[in-house]
């Protein structure tokens, strides 16, 4: 795996427990021997839910932000709650996203693609202008999802184009969560996110 990979998933699990922090971020702060994180708890009861595409009311998944401001232009993560059954008609996003699938199983896929449930656990990246359908199995279903900026929208397959960013979708059997505590930096003290002792001037 490589290490943009590994960090890639790193911040994903991160945030979505913790305050949004870039790439950089943590990858600065990994050279650390010691990671300070804030956070801020939100209960399942003040999360406020609306519908994720307004245009399609209630036949869209529900969106509850859980930081920042999915219709602003800063970064936000927010959670994804498609109905039983859902599935989208294809359509391109103007961001891109990457998510985490906390219950039920996703697929999230170019619209003549076989179906690959994703279940809890599983990760997916998707990019900005690529053509795509998203659908949900089972009673209930849920994601986290995250935004490197906003607003969060969703347009015709008429305005796709090619961002030069590919998707990724990763089932759970595929993954190893680490802890902090197992990651190289960690593990060898003075040492940096590449392995190699860092230069002294």
């Amino acid at each position: 795996m490589t290490k943009s990979l590994l960090l890639g998933f790193t911040c994903a699990a991160m945030t979505a427990c913790a305050s949004y922090q870039s790439i950089n971020n943590v990858e600065n702060q990994a050279q650390s021997s010691t990671i300070q994180t804030n956070y801020e708890l939100v209960l399942a009861s003040e999360i406020t839910w609306d519908h994720l595409n307004p245009a399609r009311g209630d036949k869209a998944p529900q969106a509850g932000t859980l930081w920042g401001d999915r219709n602003g232009t800063q970064a936000t993560g927010f959670l994804l709650k498609p109905n039983e059954g859902f599935k989208s008609p294809p359509h391109i996003h103007n961001v891109s996203y990457r998510a985490v699938v906390i219950e039920g199983e996703l697929h999230n896929d170019d619209p003549d693609a076989a179906n690959m449930w994703m279940p809890a656990g599983s990760y997916w990246t998707q990019p900005k202008g690529e053509v795509h359908i998203t659908a949900a199995k089972g009673p209930y279903t849920l994601a986290y999802v995250e935004i490197e900026s906003g607003p969060y929208l969703v347009r015709p397959i008429s305005q796709a184009y090619d961002s030069h960013e590919r998707p990724v979708n990763v089932d759970n059997t595929n993954l190893v969560w680490l802890s902090i505590k197992d990651t190289p930096w960690e593990a060898q003290p003075g040492l940096n996110t590449s392995g190699h002792s860092p230069e002294v001037a």
